[in-house]
């Protein structure tokens, strides 16, 4: 079993001292002798302390703790994002509480709680598919903690934004499977009320009529992860004049209807070509692998944590809010032609 870590006040009862010197010297306060903080200094190192960073800056009313909450974890893209933001904080000093959402309301409103109980200098969160109402959010920048949203952001509050280029993503898309001969383009989209799939909609359907393509309703699908691609692809693909592509949300949904199109032994690209929207490990791990739309995430994850920082370093400033935009690539592979 561990030793449990000694404290301050261990040393200053060992050393003989009050918990005020030992506290001035692990500061390297200039009003105490070279002896008495080398004597002090030299104790915590054999000892292994460690300061207890949470509490002191909740004393000193300073916090280097920053909240993030995502979606989910096991996400590709939710992952590079937090990669990215904790490159970014270890650079500057600052540590993170991480929460999940899981996509659901109640989920991120508890981890807001446990944010401002935490007393964290800022807040980066991307939200959840759930969530319609914006009072947890708004809580936090009634209490003055910066709040900074990216990919998933809530146009309610008045905030910083990283976001990636959906629109460009999903209209380079489709008009790709528009110029290697697709003509009846399904969209898998998540709900509306969210702004990204308002975005890729509306790049969607932008290239639809740019290449004097109809837009049929029918083929625009709620429908945004695996489990349930698989039996809503499988029934457009039975009827008789079925989509020769599908454009999806995300890589997730890409590959359910990947599965449903092999399922019914129909050839990829030659009858059927798919595009994702993500760009992970399970677009190349695929067979064949899944042509989608690279999203970055590590520079979202990076560009967030700078604009938050930004925020906590002038704050009381009326600094002008900033909406970042992240660019999208297409990358070919082998489910288009």
């Amino acid at each position: 079993m561990p030793k449990p870590q000694i404290t301050i006040k261990d040393i200053a009862r060992e050393l003989n001292v009050s918990i005020s010197t030992v506290s001035r010297a692990l500061n390297d306060s200039p009003d105490l002798s070279t002896v008495t903080k080398e004597r002090i200094k030299n104790y915590a190192k054999l000892h292994h302390y460690n300061p207890n960073f949470l509490a002191l800056s909740i004393k000193k009313r300073e916090s280097t703790l920053i909240g993030v909450i995502v979606p989910q974890i096991t996400h590709h893209f939710f992952a590079s994002v937090v990669e990215g933001i904790l490159d970014v904080a270890d650079r500057e000093g600052y540590s993170v509480l991480l929460f999940r959402s899981h996509e659901q309301f109640e989920k991120e409103v508890r981890s807001v709680q446990r944010l401002l109980s935490s007393r964290v200098c800022g807040v980066l969160t991307s939200v959840a598919k759930e969530t319609t109402r914006y009072d947890h959010f708004q809580e936090l920048v009634d209490n003055d903690i910066p709040v900074i949203f990216f990919d998933r952001i809530c146009v309610d509050i008045p905030s910083n934004r990283v976001v990636i280029d959906d629109y460009a993503g999903a209209l380079t898309a489709t008009e790709y499977l528009i110029n290697t001969g697709c003509r009846k383009i399904a969209f898998f989209c998540s709900p509306m009320h969210l702004e990204i799939s308002k975005n890729r909609r509306a790049g969607y359907m932008d290239a639809l009529r740019k290449h004097g393509l109809p837009v049929d309703n029918e083929l625009i699908k709620i429908c945004d992860n695996y489990d349930d691609a698989i039996p809503v692809a499988t029934e457009m693909l039975q009827s008789e004049d079925h989509p020769d592509a599908f454009f999806a949300v995300n890589d997730e949904t890409a590959l359910g209807i990947l599965h449903a199109t092999k399922h019914l032994h129909l050839k990829i690209p030659d009858e059927v070509s798919i595009c994702g929207f993500t760009d992970g490990f399970a677009a190349i791990a695929s067979d064949p692998q899944l042509t989608t739309v690279g999203q970055n995430g590590y520079d979202v994850g990076a560009s967030a944590m700078e604009l938050l920082l930004e925020r906590i370093r002038y704050k009381g400033t009326d600094l002008m809010l900033k909406n970042r935009i992240i660019r999208t690539k297409l990358i070919v592979r082998e489910t288009t032609r």
